[in-house]
């Protein structure tokens, strides 16, 4: 069992704050909780210690959100998605986490940069099978090795301009189908540990209010605000995983 001190329960209540309000839709802030329990112990250790936290509030979100989604995007993007992650369970010992930081940030940083400075997006642009499916694994493949499958599912999703609430419950049932798909390989590779079962269970009471607070935010936020502020999010995470991923690489 991990030590509780005050700076990891402060961590830890946080971590968990950010995973309920991403899945009431809030742009972007659950990709905070990794980094957060990061501070406090190994990323890879905070993973696994968030993910049942992740998948209990992901029940919730989807309950709040179970009117407003695109069928047609989650029919594409989570078949996908479950061949990303059976190849980054294949290749687990394989692919390093800094490589696809790499690979993620950059992904993150050329979509903000050419929706900004490329004059596109004005047009909605379809759900298209081809697009859906390649960004889909991809989002399944990075969700698995690092938590960071946003910046890929973005890229297919964004383009597509969905209404704001539509966008949000698309985002937050898509991701609790990866999640729950991502249970029983983390088990598989040891990164689940039932030792902290116990911490997991008093983060989720945190977790499934901040859910429903989300929701309320969500549903109050300008459309146009709520979009830009998912875009400056990516933009963000994108500089933060390139960062990460390159010290990792470099050894620093």
């Amino acid at each position: 069992m991990l030590p509780i001190d005050p700076a990891f329960a402060a961590a830890a209540v946080l971590a968990a704050f950010c995973v309920g309000m991403g899945k009431g839709g809030v742009p972007m802030i659950g990709t905070l909780s990794v980094p957060i329990m990061a501070l406090v112990m190994p990323p890879i250790a905070a993973a696994g210690l968030l993910l049942p936290v992740y998948v209990v509030s992901d029940m919730f979100g989807v309950w709040a959100y179970r009117r407003e989604f695109s069928r047609r995007v989650l029919a594409i993007v989570i078949p996908a998605a479950a061949i990303g992650i059976a190849i980054g369970w294949a290749t687990a010992s394989i692919v390093t986490d800094a490589m696809v930081e790499v690979i993620v940030g950059l992904i993150g940083l050329a979509f903000c940069l050419v929706r900004w400075f490329g004059n596109v997006g004005a047009t909605p642009r379809p759900a298209d099978i081809p697009r859906g499916l390649f960004w889909g694994a991809v989002s399944g493949f990075t969700s698995f090795v690092t938590h960071g499958g946003a910046p890929p599912y973005q890229m297919y999703v964004l383009p597509q301009r969905l209404p704001k609430m539509v966008y949000a419950g698309t985002t937050t049932i898509a991701f609790a189908a990866i999640n729950a798909m991502k249970l029983p390989p983390y088990w598989a590779l040891g990164q689940l540990n039932p030792s902290n079962l116990k911490i997991t269970a008093a983060l989720m009471p945190v977790a499934i209010l901040a859910t429903f607070a989300g929701v309320w935010v969500t549903r109050r936020l300008p459309e146009k605000l709520f979009y830009r502020l998912i875009v400056v999010a990516l933009f963000l995470l994108s500089l933060k995983l390139l960062w990460d991923g390159t010290r990792g690489m470099l050894g620093i």
